[in-house]
């Protein structure tokens, strides 16, 4: 299964924007975007020319996908799975990546970052209605319920990740028994609920496929 190998932070210093690739790292002043470092590649003394439409349209959907853990490929084929439902494109886009797995485990607190809880997916640690699920891009239907294997149950870094809970809850569309480790997704959010992502235009995405 193909993945990103390269050093992760990088990802945030080309897009000078926290992504919350690493978890509680990005939350502490380890976190390169607190250095205010030139990204990679720019001029250090802040000449730069006039970004393209395209340009824009590209670093609004390379944070995007960035974001949710995707390869090119994949995050194309979300996109035309988008554009084949009924409804606003934009819309569509975003509720198929808040059900996907390895996200809704991460949205439960099972996991520190999405890189986290795809592992997670992948070794087996969660179920879906009871059934063990080893696919990050699985999608979550409304009133399915996730959980925490019985025989991870008392892995640290899922213990660790759920002291996040008691600090910030979860989002509304979910609900979370964390003495249980298993939660529920309610239902599918409106893009308007999504307000954790920052100012993503899926708008000029939409542009740029259209081309």
């Amino acid at each position: 299964m193909a993945r990103y190998t390269g050093p992760v932070c990088r990802m945030c210093r080309v897009e000078q924007k926290k992504l919350m690739l690493k978890g509680n790292r990005c939350k502490s002043d380890k976190c390169p975007i607190n250095k205010k470092r030139p990204a990679p590649g720019k001029d250090p003394k802040g000449r730069a020319g006039k970004r393209s439409d395209y340009g824009i349209q590209l670093r609004e959907k390379q944070k995007l996908k960035r974001i949710y853990g995707m390869l090119e490929k994949q995050f194309s084929l979300f996109f035309k799975r988008a554009l084949r439902m009924p409804g606003i494109t934009g819309e569509n886009l975003f509720v198929l990546l808040e059900r996907r797995l390895d996200n809704v485990v991460y949205r439960l607190r099972f996991a520190s970052s999405r890189n986290q809880a795809r592992q997670l997916v992948l070794h087996g640690h969660i179920l879906v209605n009871g059934k063990k699920i080893t696919i990050p891009s699985y999608i979550v239907n409304p009133e399915n319920e996730v959980s925490v294997a019985e025989k991870s149950k008392n892995m640290t870094v899922i213990k660790d990740s759920l002291k996040e809970f008691g600090k910030s809850g979860v989002m509304p569309w979910i609900s979370l028994d964390p003495d249980a480790m298993k939660g529920k997704f309610l239902a599918s959010p409106r893009r308007s609920d999504i307000t954790d992502l920052g100012d993503i235009k899926e708008q000029m995405i939409i542009e740029l496929y259209s081309k």
